[in-house]
């Protein structure tokens, strides 16, 4: 998720995808690209249309994005740093 694959330059993708690995996909055997592909995605439309996140006060992320109501952003960035430079993710 980063250039130069440090995972903690991103911690909020590195979340999802220990979420998406953790709570779903170690979960099935995968033998085939085909096979992981049509559970991936049938892995993310669960994870933003039916998985309550406790950051969106235990709503599903598709109803947050479509609320008229100000964006939720109960997540901290991370203040790591590298080479004596703060990282962003923006």
């Amino acid at each position: 998720m980063t250039q130069s694959g440090d995972p903690l330059e991103n911690p909020i993708a590195e979340r999802i995808n220990g979420i998406v690995k953790n709570e779903y996909l170690y979960h099935f055997p995968i033998s085939t690209f085909q096979m992981a592909s049509k559970l991936l995605d049938k892995v993310i439309d669960r994870y933003n249309k039916k998985r309550p996140h406790k950051s969106c006060l235990n709503m599903v992320p598709e109803e947050v994005h479509n609320s008229k109501s100000p964006k939720l952003e109960k997540y901290k960035l991370s203040s790591y740093t590298r080479n004596k430079t703060n990282v962003s993710i923006y």
